[in-house]
């Protein structure tokens, strides 16, 4: 668990998220702003991108979404997409909790992925989805010396060509309580609120994209 969050002990006992070097700046400035998404445009990402990542964290296992997001990447899948999650060592509240929760959403086991098996792969990624992550997606942790979380080994889904993040509110913060910097990128599109609402809604519609064309709605003009 250490290594994974690139802390030494002490640290992790003693709560923070500081790695073992203390940082003596400030933290860099974010410029630009974040954009927000609908659902609706997010169902348009989804039918567009061929090559999916889903990136889990505690904010997914708070809302429960875990069931909705196994639809929808059942559903995507046998459609012939390409689709995978990027769980990150310590994503939600300990070790193994995401793999838990997905695995009795009934996910498949060839579907999840350990952050070091996926992290090479973000630029070929078309879109991805973090679900309730912040810190173990945090882009300061490699462009911040300053930042709290430097030095931490995360999920790279900045490099994707497109991320939607699934947050409450702009607001909240991981557990380092610092805003995740690729909130403000050009390829990053936020989704507001319930994060088990957005997906049972993204569920339905990918439900409906997946039926026979002669059944569905949405393919009609």
């Amino acid at each position: 668990m250490c290594e994974a969050m690139g802390r030494d002990v002490v640290s992790v006992i003693l709560g923070g998220a500081g790695t073992v070097a203390t940082p003596k700046g400030e933290v860099v400035e974010i410029e630009g702003e974040v954009i927000t998404t609908t659902v609706d445009d997010v169902f348009e990402n989804l039918k567009e991108a061929q090559n999916i990542m889903i990136v889990p964290g505690y904010g997914l296992a708070v809302a429960q979404a875990q069931f909705a997001v196994a639809d929808i990447a059942k559903t995507l899948s046998d459609m012939g997409k390409t689709v995978r999650f990027g769980i990150h060592p310590v994503a939600g509240r300990m070790p193994g909790q995401l793999n838990v929760l997905l695995a009795e959403a009934g996910v498949s086991y060839d579907m999840v992925f350990e952050m070091e098996d996926v992290n090479d792969d973000f630029p070929d990624v078309d879109l991805t989805l973090v679900i309730g992550a912040s810190d173990t997606v945090s882009s300061a942790a490699e462009d911040d010396p300053n930042s709290s979380i430097y030095g931490m080994p995360v999920l790279r889904v900045w490099q994707s060509k497109d991320v939607v993040v699934l947050k409450r509110s702009i607001g909240n913060t991981g557990y380092a309580g610092q805003m995740n910097p690729i909130l403000f990128k050009d390829n990053t599109n936020v989704l507001l609120g319930d994060a088990k609402d957005s997906c049972e809604s993204l569920r339905n519609m990918v439900s409906e994209l997946a039926k026979p064309a002669g059944v569905n709605s949405k393919l009609k003009p």
